[in-house]
């Protein structure tokens, strides 16, 4: 049994696509903050609320040029 303290990676991937939240934790020398994720394909409105709820961050999303054009969005400065 691992001591670890974070999932295999094979496990978040099937949380991933079974359209659960993973939480996606980046080096400590660099940011040390983790991030909830979620598949855009599995997402619901009731997911975005609990992420703006308790993520209490930035929602973010890719998105291509084309369609950011379309929506009138400009780039994060």
């Amino acid at each position: 049994m691992s001591s670890s303290p974070f999932s295999p990676t094979e496990q978040a991937f099937e949380d991933l696509r079974e359209g659960r939240f993973v939480i996606l934790v980046d080096d400590e020398d660099r940011e040390n903050e983790g991030d909830l994720v979620m598949a855009a394909q599995k997402i619901t409105s009731e997911a975005i609320n609990f992420m703006l709820k308790f993520g209490r961050g930035v929602l973010c999303l890719p998105m291509t040029r084309q369609r950011c054009e379309e929506l009138n969005l400009h780039l994060q400065t």
